[in-house]
């Protein structure tokens, strides 16, 4: 990019990393990958990044051809990934495994962040086993400050929305637990069951959500990656 200046080398590698290794770079392509297009929803996605920075960024990659910028019929700008931003697939996806196989886990706990977390679990829930009817499920984390402490996901004839302030409804189910252990088992680093059995996390209400928890609760699409030690 522009602001880091070129590493002066004719090497596909290197044009390649003038692109796309910028700070933050690769984590809004990983957005854009996931089906992200509107720009509030993507910071949502780098919740630490600044608006000005995403903003430059998109527009760097735009420029690079990576993204594509497509104004809707009600006149909201979307970021679309062009076949050439597609093509990063698998070379994003790579890197997300080999930080699943090979990062230490204890690094990857350092720097939990709940607003992602609950984004990426709304947005990879699965509404199939949850009840037919509105289904309102509050995660609740008591070490955390009073304003990020509880968050509710509402699933609703199949669309999942993720709230940050108590949106009213009748709560189907309470789970209550330390973000770390959330954000283990959405890491596919332990089990809920497990959880539960070690005191480390709690299930309040409609039994038949809290049975069928390991089945609809979004995880990470690197969970299944088997860990190796460096």
């Amino acid at each position: 990019m522009a602001d880091r200046g070129g590493y002066g080398q004719f090497c596909p590698v290197s044009m390649a990393s003038e692109i796309v290794c910028s700070r933050w770079t690769t984590l809004v392509v990983r957005e854009l990958l996931c089906g992200t297009t509107r720009f509030n929803d993507l910071r949502r996605g780098v919740p630490r990044m600044s608006p000005a920075l995403l903003s430059k960024r998109l527009k760097e990659l735009e420029r690079a051809g990576i993204v594509q910028t497509v104004r809707s019929a009600n006149g909201i700008t979307e970021y679309h990934l062009s076949e050439a931003g597609e093509d990063l697939r698998p070379i994003v996806l790579g890197l997300g495994f080999w930080g699943q196989r090979w990062v230490e886990s204890r690094l990857s706990l350092k720097n939990l962040d709940p607003s992602l977390l609950m984004w990426d679990i709304r947005r990879h829930l699965n509404p199939q086993p949850l009840p037919p009817k509105r289904c309102t499920i509050q995660f609740q984390y008591p070490e955390l400050p009073r304003t990020k402490q509880n968050w509710w996901l509402v699933v609703d004839a199949g669309s999942v929305d993720l709230c940050g302030f108590d949106p009213g409804f009748e709560i189907d189910l309470l789970i209550t637990t330390s973000l770390r252990t959330m954000t283990a088992i959405w890491m596919g680093w332990t089990v809920v069951r497990r959880e539960i059995e070690g005191g480390n996390l709690e299930l309040d209400g409609d039994p038949k959500v809290a049975r069928a928890i390991q089945q609809w609760l979004g995880f990470s699409i690197f969970a299944h990656e088997p860990r190796r030690v460096p």
